[in-house]
Order: structure tokens, then C-alpha cells, then sequence
């Protein structure tokens, strides 16, 4: 036959092959002479003739009128449970999709509405001719299959026709061609040599509108086009309130506009192919033309600028926007500018400036939950369980606004950029307000409800209730200062458990250390109290002073004799054999982690403080991971007590004076203590009102406030706020199937550098043979930096590959960049590591340890 029965043939033949009956509806009767071919002289109207698609045999049936009489001739082929391979071919009707009598075999099997005639004829003539050509070669409406045949038709005639720039491109794709030549000059003497700059021209002509010079060089040639492709895609992406005016209204009126939509198109397509395909020729173009133009972020508002990003100043100019928009409060205009860039081709190429973007994303999601949690703060009731349930709530629970906080202070902390400080108060301010007015509502709803939230786990009750009744081993987790929030984020990063439970529960008050720790202790649920002996502050149990680690821990050894004691620290850092003979057959084991509250409360900068509180997290699943690993199949995590942490310290106004008295404890946000006066915005309460059998009195500020008790840091707790009382209680069933095993060649990472030298640093990562070989799909995994086997960097942003929680959903064939965060730049040295986000399994491991080298 002819190339374009062949390859209608053939695509017949694939919808045979793929659903074995196919019904062909063609209103305009284009494809009579095909089936004509295909029937070879066979009468098919008058019952089912074999006959050959391509490959593919099958049964040919021609509709003559009658729907009734086509259903009968097919039905013997069709009504067994394997139906024969039928076409039946349906000339100069629509389908009906309501009422067609042949609508059980086109369920069964597949139909054509109307075939495209043209357009398998040009993807034959493709083969040959450029898009250009093969237009010029199709306008005419009164085209027969007879003519396209003709057309696809291999010439015998020595070449006539055929393109140039396909022996030059070795493709007759223009937008292909184009861009090709747009990305060098590597093609320019194939070009010369061959004479097919005229095709060129001619190509460029009526695929994007561009008239090229015919005097021109090739090089000459290639700028003009480049300014035309760039310029008219950045024109084309303005929003329709920009306002250009002066030099850069007149550079840019000077370059030719594309006319009609298909022009547009092309152009658009061009640009991108060569964003994607000769990205360094277009970074170096789109640099010169940015310059040539006068365009930057101070010439061309940010606002008016669409979702393409053309030209470098784009990204400057609509971040600087998102940032004006956050400063306005605007988060939704913010939102929506940045989620049509935030993936540009400029951010992706530098991770600094991807650091940028990722803080205004923060900076958003932080003010939207900020406005939807003080939206709901008014409605709620004087009912303290009623607000307990709003913040731990898994759908739109306040916890968010501290979760999004905490990210965004982490963030900023590890960041050396410069970011918009208008942008950062107000985000802080709005953070603060909403948590002022939440502390407020909270502590007169305790108040109204007579210091009782019912309906809300106790933290005296958390050892009966929560530890007491699991089976053993079980671990004993118990972090200081650990917020709800941070416990949702932890249950994120469990990959070792198969069942996970979370509930909040409400710390003793009032929220420090001393108390809270003592709370967590068995005994606690029947005689617990908060009292003073010889001025010094502890909790009781069963008559038992308890003011510090040290007591407790005697008090614990004489409830729980076999008991092991550890340090998160110790867990972490022990290698598994010398972990499991320091456990052996200890039926509870008390995990204790200090890490939070030393850094908030001992921390020279706030900074470090973010820094060491971000690696807590991570510590706290590694710490479960190698408990399962060694056999301890159940945990319990817990805290005594949340914290508030401001990017700042109170203001000098929110600083209250003490109710002096008899003080036996003085702290930020809380005094114990017998006597002395209620100042403003403080409240005071009997010990009798909280349970305790004390005659100690303790005062709390009444709102975001501190007591002025010396010292200067963001970082507090002791009082009434939701943050600092509401604490996670997370009961884990650890899988205990052993270590996970290292698998070689699952992953293959490389770095650009020899030493850590800024504290973010960057590697690349992309799947090797090994997972290549088992995984079809993206693999999900963990990139982490240790020193010491200690985590001391976390992922913080990447390129190419999608980062959730620390883990990177990696495809196949697709190489990453990943941004890491250094959080404790003391360290000397660090070793990166792959771990499979699943299993914990390594899959990479540096070699060597890698220099730090701050400052260098």
C-alpha cells in the first residue's frame, strides 16, 4: 500500500489488539477509500469479511443503513465470552451517544467519533517535510484521502520535496529544529554547507512569525531570534494591569510582537525546550537580553508578571512582591503569585535562592493558619476542654499555627540571606497576637471552669493509664519541653512502627521541669501534689520529695527495681550490641531527653537554640528505630511540659512585676510562693484549686507576658498557655524484625565540594542499579548529615525531586539537588547519609568524614 494506510492501519490495528471490537463513526466519509483499500475488493456489506489491519487480523463489516441489520451480521462473532476481533465501519453518520443500537459492543470494545484524517496524514508526512511545509501543504478543506495518499507517498523521484533541515537536524519537527539551532552553533556549517538557511528562515517564518534577514549571518540571525522567542514569551505572560513605561516600554516595543495564537504557541514551546534542553545558551541569552532591555525587579512590578519565567530579575521581582503582599497581610494574593513560580527554572538553579522562596512559602502558610486560627478563637465557648479539643484537633487544630511557627524560626535560623524584615514583623507580630489571644481565652475558661479541664487525660495519670498497661519491654520516653506539635511531627517520622497512637493530656501546673518530670513518675495518679521543703520547690509522692533528676531517679529504682535509665543521647550514640547488653532483660526502660529545654533556656542566641530543637525530632525516631532493631516492641513518648518561643524577647511592657511575698520560685512565667500582693495581668491561685495539698500560692501571667525575673530569651514556659500545658502522649507498637540491612548501589549521591564551608550545603542524588532494578516507581527516601552518628544537618530543600518531612520522593532516572541545613555548626566533621524512609535501611554512607569549615 502507502505509508498513510499503513499507519491508519496500524492504529486500527492497536485498538483490535487492545478491546477487539472496534465501531468507526466517520460523518464526513473520509476514510471510504481506506476501508475500500482495506476490503481489496471484498463486497463488506453484506456480512463480516476477513481482512488485515497492519499486523492484525480481523473481521470487516461496512454499514449500509440499517443499525439493526450491522448488530445481526456482527452478533455471532461478538457474543461469545472471547469476541472475535470486528471492525465495523459506519460512513456518513454521528454516533448517537444516547440511543445507538450498537451500544453494547462500543462499551465492550472502543469507537472513533471521526477520525482525524489530517492529522494522521501529518504525523506521515512528518517523516519528511518540516511542520511548515507540511502547513502549507494541508490548508486547502477540499483534500481527499486519495490526495494525502498521494502526498505520503514515498518520492521516487530523487528527493524532491524533501527537507533540507531534516538532513541537517536529522528531524522535520521546526519547533525541534529551532530550538536546536537556538542553543548553538554547532549545526550553523551543516547549515551554510547545505544551504538550508533559506528553510530556516521560511520555517521561522510561519511557525513563530519571525522574518529573519536574508543578508544575515547565522549568528546575527540566531540573536534576532533569540530577542523575538524571549521577549515575546515574556510579553505574552504579563498580566493584564502591567504598566510599562519609558526605556523598557520602548526596548521592548521595538522587538517584533507574534501575531496570531498559534505564533504564540510556538514561541512558548521554544523557550522552554531550550530552558530545558540548552539551559546554559539560554542563562547567557536571557542574561545579555535582560540587560539590553533594562529590565529588573525595580523597572517591572513583581505583581504584574505571570507564571513564566523568562528572564532571571522574574524570580527577584515576584518574591519581592509576595513579601510586600505578606507585609499586607494579603496571604492568598501571596499564595497564589508564589504557587505559579515557586518550581521556576531560575529558583531551581540556585539553591540560595530556592532558600528564599522556601521562607516566604513558610511565611505564608504560617499567616493563612495564623487568620484561620484567630477566626475561631471568638467562637469558641468558656469551656477549657472545648479549647483543648480545638488545639489537638486533626483537622484544623490551633497546634498548626506552632508547628508552622517553629518551621519558619528553624528556617530563618539556619538562613544567611537577607529576608525582608517588614515581611518577617509582621508574621511575627501576627504569630504573636494570635497566641496572646488563645493564652487569654484558655486561662479564663480555666478560670470559669474552676481550674478542672474534664474529659482530658491528667499527666499524673499518663504512667497508670498509658504506661503501666502495655505489654513489656517498654520504653519510657520522656522529653522536656516538648510541644504537642512536635509530637504530631515525630509520629511523621516513625518508620518502624505499625501502630501509632496520639492523644494530648494536660501537664500539671505549674509547667517547669521539676514538677511536670515528677508528674510523669508511677504514684502520681493517686498522691500527687506540688509542695516546699526548706524554701526549695519539688513535687510529692507518697510523702516523697521529689525537687530534682537526681531524687526521682532514686524513687523510680524503688518502684521499678530492674529498670534501665538512658539518656536519648546514649541511645543514639551506643552501637546496637552495646545498647541491647545495657538493656538485657530490663522489663521498662526511661529514656530521658533534655535537649529542648537546655537549649531555650541555657542558649546564648535563640539561633542555636532553633537549631539544636530542630535535631530533637530526628533524634527521638532514631532512638525508636534502634529500640525496635533490638527487640523492645513498645514505646510511650511523652513530655513534661510544652514552651512558648518568641523570635525575641518580651518587650519591656510585657514585663510583670513578681507578687514578692514569701517566694519560693521565681521563674519567667510562673511564682510559687506564700503571700505577697496579685500585680496587673497576673492571676493567682491556691495550690488547694490545682489538687495539691500545699499551702504554697502560684501566679501566672495572664496572658503572653513574663514576670521580670532577670535573664533575656524568647524561650519560656511554667504558665497557663496551651502550648505549655497541652502535651503529646504517643503509645508506639515498634516493629522488632531486626535491623534493616544495607542495600549497595540503591542510591548514588555526590558533592561538589571538599569540605562544609556555608551552612547550607549542597549534594546530588539519584537512584543507582540497585534500585533501578527492584523499584518501577520513585523511592522514597531519607537524606540525613551525622557527626558521630549524630544528626547535625537536615534536608531542607531540593530541585528535581519532591522534599516532605525530610523525605525525598525520588524517581527513576532523575538526578536531585538537595539543600542541607546545618544545625550545629561546632561540629568538625560530618558524614552524609541515604537511609530508606520505609525501613530505615542505609543506602549510602560517605566513605570519610567530610571537613567543616565555616567562614572558609
Amino acid at each position: 500500500m502507502h505509508p498513510l494506510h499503513d499507519y491508519i492501519a496500524n492504529q486500527i490495528g492497536d485498538r483490535i489488539k487492545d478491546r477487539r471490537v472496534v465501531v468507526m463513526y466517520d460523518r464526513r466519509e473520509e476514510l471510504r477509500s481506506f476501508f475500500a483499500e482495506v476490503a481489496d475488493g471484498w463486497k463488506v456489506s453484506d456480512g463480516p469479511v476477513a481482512v488485515s489491519f497492519g499486523r492484525r487480523k480481523a473481521n470487516l463489516y461496512v454499514f449500509d443503513g440499517s443499525f439493526l441489520k450491522a448488530r445481526f451480521a456482527v452478533e455471532d462473532l461478538t457474543s461469545g465470552d472471547q469476541p472475535e476481533d470486528v471492525v465495523i465501519y459506519i460512513p456518513g453518520l454521528d454516533r448517537d451517544p444516547k440511543g445507538s443500537l450498537l451500544m453494547e459492543l462500543e462499551k465492550a470494545g472502543t469507537f472513533y467519533q471521526q477520525p482525524a484524517l489530517k492529522q494522521f496524514a501529518r504525523l506521515v508526512l512528518r517523516k519528511r517535510f518540516t511542520d511548515v511545509a507540511i502547513d502549507e501543504m494541508l490548508k486547502s478543506d477540499a483534500l481527499t484521502y486519495t490526495d494525502l495518499a498521494g502526498m505520503a507517498q514515498e518520492d521516487r523521484g530523487g528527493g524532491q520535496g524533501a527537507s533540507l533541515l531534516k538532513s541537517v537536524f536529522g528531524t522535520t519537527d521546526t519547533v525541534a529544529i529551532v530550538t536546536d539551532w537556538l542553543g548553538g552553533a554547532s549545526f550553523d556549517a551543516d547549515i551554510q554547507a547545505k544551504a538550508a538557511f533559506g528553510e530556516l528562515r521560511d520555517a521561522a517564518l510561519g511557525r513563530m512569525g519571525l522574518a529573519l534577514p536574508a543578508d544575515a549571518t547565522l549568528g546575527r540571525a540566531r540573536q534576532i531570534a533569540l530577542r523575538y522567542v524571549l521577549v515575546n514569551e515574556f510579553r505574552s505572560d504579563l498580566g493584564p494591569n502591567a504598566d510599562l513605561r519609558g526605556q523598557v516600554a520602548t526596548a521592548i516595543k521595538n522587538v517584533p510582537e507574534a501575531k496570531t495564537s498559534d505564533h504564540h504557541k510556538a514561541v512558548r514551546e521554544v523557550a522552554k525546550r531550550l530552558r530545558e534542553r540548552h539551559s546554559a545558551a539560554y542563562v547567557e541569552a536571557a542574561d545579555k537580553i535582560e540587560v539590553e532591555l533594562g529590565l529588573s525587579a525595580e523597572t517591572v512590578n513583581g505583581m504584574w508578571l505571570g507564571s513564566i519565567d523568562t528572564f532571571r530579575f522574574e524570580e527577584a521581582a515576584v518574591v519581592t512582591a509576595c513579601f510586600d503582599l505578606i507585609a499586607s497581610e494579603k496571604f492568598e494574593e501571596a499564595n497564589a503569585l508564589m504557587g505559579a513560580r515557586e518550581s521556576s527554572f531560575w529558583v531551581s538553579r540556585e539553591l540560595s535562592r530556592k532558600s528564599v522562596w522556601a521562607v516566604c512559602k513558610l511565611m505564608v502558610d504560617l499567616g493563612l493558619v495564623s487568620a484561620a486560627v484567630d477566626g475561631t478563637i471568638a467562637k469558641a465557648n468558656g469551656n477549657p476542654t472545648t479549647w483543648v479539643d480545638r488545639y489537638v484537633s486533626e483537622k484544623d487544630g490551633w497546634y498548626a499555627l506552632d508547628q508552622a511557627q517553629r518551621r519558619l524560626e528553624a528556617f530563618l535560623s539556619s538562613l544567611d540571606e537577607e529576608i525582608d524584615e517588614k515581611a518577617k514583623a509582621k508574621i511575627r507580630d501576627l504569630y504573636e497576637n494570635t497566641v496572646r489571644r488563645m493564652s487569654e481565652g484558655f486561662l479564663k475558661a480555666l478560670q470559669k471552669a474552676d481550674w478542672t479541664v474534664p474529659g482530658v487525660l491528667q499527666q499524673t495519670r499518663i504512667w497508670s493509664d498509658a504506661v503501666a498497661s502495655r505489654p513489656v519491654p517498654v520504653a519510657y520516653v520522656m522529653v522536656d519541653a516538648m510541644r504537642f506539635e512536635m509530637g504530631h511531627e515525630l509520629i511523621g517520622r516513625l518508620t518502624r512502627a505499625s501502630e501509632v497512637q496520639m492523644r494530648p493530656a494536660l501537664a500539671a501546673l505549674p509547667s517547669i521541669t521539676p514538677v511536670g518530670m515528677a508528674a510523669l513518675l508511677p504514684g502520681a495518679a493517686a498522691t500527687f501534689s506540688v509542695v516546699s521543703n526548706k524554701d526549695k520547690l519539688g513535687a510529692s509522692i507518697d510523702g516523697t520529695f521529689l525537687p530534682d533528676l537526681s531524687a526521682r531517679q532514686k524513687f523510680l529504682k524503688s518502684r521499678i527495681p530492674d529498670l534501665v535509665d538512658l539518656t536519648l543521647d546514649e541511645v543514639i550514640s551506643m552501637s546496637t550490641k552495646a545498647l541491647q547488653k545495657k538493656i538485657g532483660n530490663s522489663k521498662v526502660i526511661i529514656i530521658r531527653s533534655t535537649e529542648i529545654d537546655a537549649a531555650g533556656e541555657n542558649a546564648t542566641t535563640t539561633t542555636y537554640a532553633r537549631r539544636v530543637m530542630d535535631n530533637v525530632v530526628e533524634d527521638l525516631a532514631r532512638c525508636l528505630g534502634r529500640l525496635a532493631a533490638i527487640g523492645i516492641g513498645e514505646a510511650v513518648v511523652t513530655a513534661d511540659h510544652g514552651h512558648l518561643f518568641f523570635a525575641a524577647d518580651r518587650d519591656p511592657s510585657m514585663r510583670l512585676d513578681t507578687p514578692g511575698g514569701d517566694s519560693i520560685d521565681l521563674h519567667r512565667r510562673c511564682w510559687v510562693g506564700r503571700g505577697g500582693s496579685t500585680p496587673p495581668g497576673t492571676v493567682r491561685v491556691p495550690g488547694a484549686k490545682l489538687g495539691y495539698v500545699t499551702d504554697l500560692d502560684f501566679a501566672f501571667p495572664a496572658s503572653t507576658s513574663v514576670f521580670k525575673s532577670g535573664g533575656d530569651l524568647a524561650y519560656h514556659h511554667g504558665g497557663t498557655s496551651l502550648q505549655e500545658m497541652v502535651i503529646p502522649v504517643i503509645a508506639v507498637k515498634l516493629k522488632v524484625d531486626g535491623s534493616a540491612k544495607a542495600e549497595k548501589d540503591a542510591v548514588v549521591l555526590t558533592h561538589d565540594f571538599d569540605a562544609v564551608t556555608n551552612r547550607i550545603f549542597t549534594v546530588h542524588i539519584e537512584l543507582g542499579a540497585a534500585s533501578k532494578d527492584l523499584f518501577a516507581g520513585a523511592r522514597k527516601v531519607r537524606p540525613i548529615v551525622v557527626s558521630d552518628d549524630r544528626p547535625v544537618a537536615r534536608a531542607a530543600i531540593a530541585t528535581g525531586a519532591d522534599l516532605a518531612e525530610g523525605v525525598l520522593t525520588l524517581p527513576p532516572a532523575v538526578k536531585a539537588n538537595v539543600g542541607f541545613m546545618l544545625t550545629d555548626d561546632t561540629v568538625k566533621h560530618v558524614r552524609i547519609q541515604v537511609l530508606d524512609a520505609e525501613t530505615d535501611a542505609v543506602l549510602y554512607l560517605s566513605k570519610k568524614d567530610i571537613p567543616v569549615r565555616l567562614g572558609v
